[in-house]
Formats: C-alpha cells, structure tokens, sequence
C-alpha cells in the first residue's frame, strides 16, 4: 500500500516492480520451503495417481501467502479487499488443513466450510456493490433484488472453487487454466476501464500461480493441493463479481467448468437421483482424455489451454 503513496505517475513503474517481487518471492518461497510440506498420498482411483505418491503437497499455502504479502505491500488496502483477501486466505487455510490432515475431510465438511465462506464473500459485494450486473453481448444491466443476487452470488463462489479444486489432477492444468481465465479477466477489466487496483491484483495472483507452476510443470516436483486450487477458485469468482460481468464467467473459464463441473452433476444425479446421466464418461474429464483416448498428461494440459484461449480471444474480441 505504501508505494501508492507516491506520484500517480510511478503507478506503471510500481506495478512492474510489484509483478517481478510477487513472482521471485514465490520461486524462492516454493524453494526453500516445498520440503516442509505434507507429503500426497496419492489417488485410488485417479489416472496415474500413483506418481504423485510420496510428493509435497499443498503449495497452496506458499504462493497464496506470498500473493497476500505482495498485496499488502502494493495495492491499497481498502477495507472491501481486505475482507476479499481473508477469504482467499480461509479458503487456503481450509483446504491446507484437509491436504494435511491423516484423514481426508468428508464432502459435507468441506462444503458446508465452503457455503459459509461463499455466504460471507456475497455479504461483503453486496455491501460495498451495487446488486447490479451486465449483460455484456447484450449491453444490458440487470438489477435483482438483493436476496436473490446474494443467492446466486453464493452459488457462483460456491461452483467456481469446486470445478477449480477438481481441475487439479494432471500436472500444470490447473494453474495453467486458472492463469489463462485470470489473463482474460484482466484484459477484459482494461477492456472495459474498471478498476486498476483489483487488475493489479489479478496481475500478482496471475504470477504468484506461474510461478507454482515452475515447479509442477510436468514432471512436477510438488502440487498445489486443495490449499491452492480453493483460493484459486474463489478469487476467480471475485474477479468476475468485480468486473460486474459475472455472466462472462462461463465462457472465459469453460474448460475448468468442462473439466471440473461435469464430475459435480454426474456425482449429485447419482447421488441423490440415483441416475447415472454420463455412464460412458469418466470424470473429471482429464482422466478420460487420459484413459479412454490415450492422450497424455502435456496433450491434456496442451490441449484444454489452446481451446480455452481460443475461446478467451473470442469474446474479448467479440467485446471490443
């Protein structure tokens, strides 16, 4: 906060210098203290999970400390981000905790952790936001009541760290997809003129996350676990929330919803319907790329990135 202090005119300088401390702060955190961490025990019934037996596990809490810090040292702190950047860091907290733990914590456990956070995160935009969103294709506002936008405001939080959390199974797609949804956000957020601090923002959890990935690239040295791929989740909801086109969602984080989503609905239909909607499909949908097309973990990482860049391009360009 205390660089915003100076002249207006160093802003530029300030974010150059604020990317470059975020990304080696990471490198040399994840460096020094990736052997602290717990170790995975790997997946029953994951494709390959056996390799990541035995690998440090829950990275999370690494990167996304050094995004809090290079926050507070850069971007003012208004008490809206503030309270933002403690959800990031409960849902970090929440899902290191469970990638620690001897036991892995049950579905309800963690989703009634996540309710709670989500029903915060939309009490927060709602006070300091108007319960107003855009339409963007369409050059539309709509205006709902503030119940019913706080409702779908937690179902958007809610969607958005579980389809990332699943995305995180194959080394390097997560943190590659979450990346390339967070780079179209932030040209959409200059697209539009819309906050310059909370795209700065974006900018440092962008590097704080490619510089994770230095690590997991295939064959990756250590994961990034539910500690990193919750916080993710959640801050690519604020990220749409505060670019007031939350609609856009969809589109510009496809493949994760794809990947991650689509294992969601199979397991509640069965869950709680007792059908079974995608019997021929295994889920989340890397592992059938994986095991019924044969493509391996780069094709899968490869491929998932260049259509969700594709389809980032598009709708920036369809926006312009």
């Amino acid at each position: 906060m205390l660089f915003y202090l100076v002249n207006q005119d160093f802003m530029k300088e300030i974010t150059f210098l604020s990317v470059l401390f975020a990304f080696i702060l990471t490198c040399a955190a994840i460096a020094f203290g990736k052997n602290t961490l717990p170790r995975d025990a790997g997946r029953a019934f994951a494709i390959n999970g056996s390799k990541s037996v035995g690998k440090p596990r829950g990275a999370g809490i690494i990167f996304i400390l050094t995004f809090a810090l290079s926050c507070v040292l850069f971007v003012p702190m208004t008490a809206e981000f503030v309270i933002y950047l403690i959800l990031v860091l409960a849902a970090m907290l929440s899902g290191y905790l469970d990638d620690s733990s001897s036991s892995p914590w049950g579905e309800l456990k963690k989703g009634i952790i996540d309710f709670i956070i989500a029903v915060m995160a939309a009490a927060t935009y709602l006070h300091y936001n108007p319960n107003t969103f855009d339409i963007a294709f369409l050059d539309m506002s709509i205006t709902l009541h503030p119940v019913i936008y706080g409702i779908l405001i937690v179902i958007l939080i809610w969607a958005s760290i579980n389809v990332t959390n699943c995305s995180d199974g194959v080394d390097g797609l997560c943190g590659t997809l979450s990346t390339i949804t967070l780079a179209t956000a932030y040209l959409l957020f200059r697209l539009f003129d819309l906050e310059p601090y909370f795209s700065h923002v974006i900018l440092l959890m962008i590097v704080c996350i490619l510089g994770y990935l230095w690590f997991n690239a295939s064959p990756s040295k250590l994961l990034m676990g539910d500690a990193g791929s919750r916080a993710i989740g959640i801050f690519i909801a604020f990220a749409f929330l505060k670019l007031h086109h939350p609609l856009l969602y969809i589109p510009v984080a496809a493949m994760l919803i794809l990947d991650g989503g689509l294992g969601l609905i199979k397991v509640s239909f069965m869950r709680f319907l007792h059908v079974n909607l995608m019997k021929n499909l295994r889920t989340p949908i890397h592992d059938h790329m994986r095991k019924n097309k044969d493509w391996s973990d780069a094709q899968v990482v490869f491929r998932f990135a260049i259509i969700q860049i594709v389809i980032g391009l598009a709708v920036v360009y369809g926006l312009m």
